[in-house]
């Protein structure tokens, strides 16, 4: 007996995207969209092709996708972006693999990227195994506000159809999105306690262009290897700096609360 599906989005004016990745998924048996304020067309988009909708606030990309998995009834989630889509032969894989129940609680799905309109296959973007494809009941999403994982214990099966990723439609984009996703990244980062500063940006920032560029070969992607790689940069470095100024600001908090309250700096001279 077939097993069935349920695929989740999280959308924020993807109406122009969106339509190829519902296309992909219309033989699943529910598909959920959460939203965070669009303004275009994406969710008529996503009523056009038999979606339920919410549309709520935006906790981060963790927190946002565990609200759409908490959405899901069926066993069986498939977890995609709006600017995804499924290849036909993938398709065809997934719908085998939940044709009798599986022995594994997951699977990943090779996603092959596209950035500013070229196919990257080099640059550590391919091959991408991504974890999308998971039982409902063993798997949750962590609590990350960017760069979030699916968390699953059991076994993992590997797909081999190709799953589409067109990550960067052009440079307009990517500065919109390392300047996102190092808000964010600073975030997470305040969160685990690690230390910003400007030498920790400087470095950070040339290894990223270094693993990218050269360790994983992004020089082979051509001109869009290397603006790949100085935009990973760019996004490492905004990052530790945005963490420095986060930081300097809970520090100045602290002791405003400090001085209300009347306490000694825990910083300073201890009384004698």
């Amino acid at each position: 007996m077939r097993q069935r599906l349920s695929v989740i989005f999280i959308t924020l004016n993807e109406g122009p995207r969106l339509p190829a990745s519902l296309q992909a998924v219309q033989w699943a048996d529910e598909i959920i969209v959460v939203d965070s304020g669009s303004t275009d067309d994406t969710l008529a988009v996503a009523h056009s092709f038999g979606a339920r909708t919410v549309s709520t606030d935006w906790p981060g990309f963790g927190a946002q996708k565990n609200r759409a998995l908490a959405l899901a009834t069926c066993p069986w989630v498939l977890s995609l972006d709006a600017d995804e889509v499924l290849s036909p032969e993938l398709q065809l894989e997934i719908q085998a693999f939940l044709q009798n129940d599986p022995i594994v609680d997951a699977a990943t799905l090779p996603r092959l990227s596209s950035y500013c309109g070229r196919t990257i296959h080099h640059a550590g973007w391919w091959p991408d195994p991504v974890l999308r494809l998971f039982r409902r009941e063993r798997a949750r999403f962590s609590d990350d506000r960017v760069h979030e994982r699916v968390l699953v214990d059991g076994p993992v099966h590997a797909m081999t159809g190709v799953l589409w990723h067109e990550s960067y439609r052009d440079l307009s984009q990517v500065l919109s999105k390392v300047n996102q996703y190092s808000s964010e990244g600073a975030q997470n980062l305040l969160q685990r306690g690690r230390q910003g500063g400007l030498g920790r940006a400087l470095a950070h920032g040339l290894w990223a262009f270094v693993r990218t560029y050269v360790l994983r070969r992004g020089f082979l992607d051509g001109r869009e290897g290397f603006i790949l790689a100085v935009s990973n940069a760019e996004g490492t470095y905004y990052r530790y700096l945005k963490l420095m100024y986060l930081q300097e600001a809970q520090a100045r908090e602290d002791q405003a609360f400090r001085e209300k309250k009347g306490l000694k700096d825990p910083a300073g001279p201890s009384a004698g």
